[in-house]
């Protein structure tokens, strides 16, 4: 499964900045041609996005295009236009407000049959599903099953606030009145249960106060505590904390691997199903919690500082 703790957003009309996100230690890499892009310069961007794709060093990085969304006339476009001049580059294609499972299987058919005309592996190119809308999330259960090709559920805060008349013009934070709990948990869970079921990631939506780099950590960790794999980030400032906080601590790690490998030590050497970790007692729900942890780790590039002793 592919590390998304960090997914920078970067304009397709802007080539500095599609040279700009090449160099940056983020996990995943999307160039927009959506909302960030205006309609006069949708078609350019497109072809600034198949030469960055082609020629780019994006060593490290999942390589993704969000295009336009099912009701423009752009969409198509999109799909044909990237796929075919820098399909064999790219990893996923993100489509934005998704709101019902059709759209996702109409991107599936579309990139099975530029697939089979160019040469390319059938399959290979995974999808992004975007929730931002009410409808949206009412669906997604249907949505995370649609297609064997989706990797990823993401969450757009912005349109999604707009569309069930949230009262507040600040992305992320709790709307003004909203006094106990949190206004976006119920959001989060649900995209979080539907992806789960399907065994698909989960990314929490960006933060737009790019200056406030603790209010995106704190932000972060929420989405990361309910156990989100990654957020987006808008601007460099933003990465260091999406990766730190979206990576287990070392110490965590290491006791996830520690875990694993007395559980496995204990139930197939001595047969044994629950046992003790110096004063922890771990059994097979352990074992499956410490895999969590520990692929995170791993994904991350961590490395064990401990090792079990029997």
């Amino acid at each position: 499964m592919r590390s998304r703790r960090s997914v920078l957003a970067v304009p397709g009309s802007n080539p500095r900045f599609l040279e700009k996100a090449q160099t940056l230690p983020v996990d995943e890499v999307f160039l927009d041609l959506e909302d960030s892009v205006a309609p006069l310069a949708k078609e350019e961007a497109r072809g600034n996005i198949v030469t960055a794709l082609r020629e780019g060093d994006w060593t490290g990085k999942t390589r993704v295009v969000r295009v336009n969304d099912l009701t423009t006339q752009w969409t198509y476009r999109d799909v044909i236009e990237v796929v075919e001049g820098a399909g064999a580059y790219l990893d996923c294609v993100m489509l934005p407000k998704v709101q019902n499972p059709t759209e996702v299987v109409w991107l599936d058919t579309l990139l099975t049959q530029i697939e089979k005309t160019m040469g390319y592996e059938p399959g290979r190119i995974g999808i992004e599903a975007q929730i931002e809308n009410a409808r949206g999330l009412v669906n997604v259960d249907a949505i995370a099953g649609s297609s064997r090709r989706l990797e990823t559920l993401v969450f757009g805060p912005a349109d999604f606030m707009a569309s069930v008349g949230m009262r507040t013009l600040v992305v992320g934070e709790q709307p003004p009145g909203y006094e106990e709990g949190d206004a976006y948990h119920y959001i989060l869970m649900r995209l979080l249960m539907a992806a789960r079921t399907y065994d698909l990631q989960v990314i929490d939506g960006p933060y737009l106060q790019i200056k406030d780099v603790e209010g995106f950590r704190r932000v972060a960790r929420r989405a990361a505590a309910l156990g989100f794999d990654g957020k987006w980030v808008l601007h460099p400032s933003q990465v260091e904390a999406a990766n730190e906080v979206f990576s287990p601590t070392q110490e965590d790690y290491d006791h996830a691997e520690l875990i694993l490998e007395a559980y496995e030590y204990y139930t197939t050497v001595e047969k044994r199903g629950a046992v003790m970790l110096g004063d922890e007692m771990i059994d097979e729900a352990s074992r499956k919690m410490a895999l969590v942890v520990a692929a995170k780790g791993r994904a991350a590039g961590l490395s064990r500082t401990k090792s079990f002793t029997p």
